[in-house]
């Protein structure tokens, strides 16, 4: 069921490998080649542009000021306020998922208090929206298993579906599929994404160790997923299911969360060894830039108005550059990046120290919820102004407790036509 390509091509010392098209299993023949010999196909999707990375402009802007929307925008239907008919009468809470307490808390937005808790399965690490946006799915990675929320009421909808190591979970574009990310198999499996039968894995194999969190391109032709382990991205071709290529960030580097940006073009990759944010341009597949945030840089979420860029600073230094690169430390911050200049206009600590880790922005833009993954606690940021227009006011409101080791929370309901997963990826 494996679908990979017919040879392997790895470019030693900081390279791109290729998979080419075609049939075959997973144990092609490796060579080694410039990437400049690859299959056009491959780095440029129909349509894409082959502008030269060094050549690639900031964000195209209209309007006035520095950090005005682009002329395209991926998140042109998850603006403030845009909520589908489906999630506009769903109570607005946060659900956290306690990894080490096998639990789930939930907060009412309003009241900043935790209203109820409930165990769902072993590790859960992410709660994600369904694609059609009517359930949230609890991810208990170790507890093999996905459990239901009925964001209606905001309570268990049903016993959990037995799935192999869900990490995370995401959905294809078009709603067709499910993707599981097997993490610690080294698996993508596209599952239905209702009853989540397993229709195929993707070996995304050890080149991919640690392959975690994904985004999309905007036509939905290919994702790319962070391989926190082996220091590299994989490109994924979602309408054949095969891997396209690996991009190597180096040995020590560690990726974490992935976005695209507005305009769809450059992809910001965080790196929890790097301190900062990797700029990649996805259709060729190169790196184009750095912009150094904080330690442990981590979890990272647009913006309601798609102006800035939210970056969770887990705030621990590296102690070992040995998988799984331990970190200690709780000087945490919050880094907010100008997607249209690519420069840092505001940075929000937390006073006497944090780490801050994976959550969303509520549906009008005002807050930003964060974890606090070792801090047992879930941080509350006012983004500024109306509805974060200006960073430089934002700031962190307060501090509520909830399980041990909170994770990949999500605020609910949030603006958008459908979910792509992860803790409310809103297109």
């Amino acid at each position: 069921m494996i679908a990979a390509g017919a040879a392997v091509l790895i470019l030693a010392l900081g390279a791109i490998v290729l998979i080419a098209s075609g049939g075959g299993d997973a144990s092609a023949d490796v060579s080694h080649a410039d990437v400049s010999h690859a299959d056009a196909s491959h780095a440029h999707p129909a349509g894409a542009s082959s502008m030269p990375p060094s050549h690639l402009p900031a964000s195209s802007a209209t309007g006035h000021g520095d950090e005005t929307l682009p002329a395209v925008d991926v998140y042109a239907h998850a603006h403030g306020g845009m909520l589908s008919p489906v999630v506009k009468d769903d109570p607005a809470l946060v659900y956290v998922p306690n990894l080490a307490d096998g639990t789930v808390s939930v907060i009412d937005q309003q009241s900043l208090r935790v209203v109820a808790s409930y165990r769902t399965g072993r590790a859960p690490q992410h709660v994600v929206p369904s694609w059609d946006l009517r359930t949230l799915w609890v991810n208990n990675n170790l507890g093999n298993s996905l459990s239901p929320i009925d964001p209606r009421t905001g309570r268990l909808a049903g016993p959990a579906v037995p799935v192999a190591d869900p990490y995370n979970l995401y959905f294809t574009p078009d709603g067709t599929n499910a993707m599981v990310i097997a993490e610690a198999i080294h698996r993508i499996d596209f599952r239905d994404p209702h009853t989540f039968a397993l229709r195929h894995s993707l070996d995304v194999g050890s080149l991919c160790a640690g392959v975690n969190h994904v985004d999309f391109s905007p036509d939905g032709a290919y994702a790319i997923a962070t391989c926190e382990f082996a220091g590299r991205l994989v490109k994924i071709d979602l309408a054949h299911q095969r891997v396209l290529g690996y991009l190597d960030l180096g040995r020590a580097a560690a990726p974490q969360d992935i976005k695209i940006e507005p305009a769809g073009r450059v992809w910001y990759v965080a790196d929890m060894n790097a301190g900062g944010v990797d700029l990649i341009d996805g259709d060729t597949f190169t790196k184009i830039g750095f912009v150094p945030t904080g330690p442990e840089a981590h979890g990272m979420y647009p913006s309601r108005d798609g102006r800035y860029l939210y970056v969770a600073n887990r705030g621990g230094m590296m102690t070992s550059d040995m998988v799984p690169f331990p970190h200690h430390g709780d000087q945490g911050s919050v880094s907010v990046i100008s997607f249209a200049t690519r420069q840092i206009v505001a940075t929000w600590p937390i006073p006497g120290g944090g780490t801050p880790d994976m959550g969303n922005v509520n549906a009008d833009g005002t807050r930003l919820w964060l974890s606090g993954r070792r801090s047992n606690v879930v941080y509350v940021f006012d983004t500024g102004a109306q509805g974060g227009s200006d960073p430089t006011t934002g700031r962190l409101l307060t501090k509520i407790p909830v399980g041990h080791e909170p994770h990949g929370l999500a605020v609910w309901p949030q603006p958008g036509r459908y979910s792509l997963g992860h803790t409310g990826i809103m297109r």
